[in-house]
């Protein structure tokens, strides 16, 4: 389970934009946000990277571990 949709709505940012950051689709994006698929390691630590925060924050469920 990933914490990325969580992060999104605590920054304000879309999905869509994530998508184009990403250079990814928007349906890949959506099944990384509704956890029904996770996003490889490299690309985890490149959407830390976007969203300007530890990976270690997308992967907790818990907000403190």
């Amino acid at each position: 389970m990933n914490r990325i949709k969580v992060v999104l709505e605590e920054k304000g940012i879309k999905q869509k934009w994530l998508a184009e950051q990403l250079g990814k689709s928007y349906n890949m994006v959506n099944s990384y946000i509704q956890n029904r698929q996770q996003p490889r390691l490299e690309v985890l630590f490149e959407i830390a990277k976007i969203l300007k925060v530890d990976a270690k924050e997308l992967l907790n469920s818990k907000t403190n571990v």
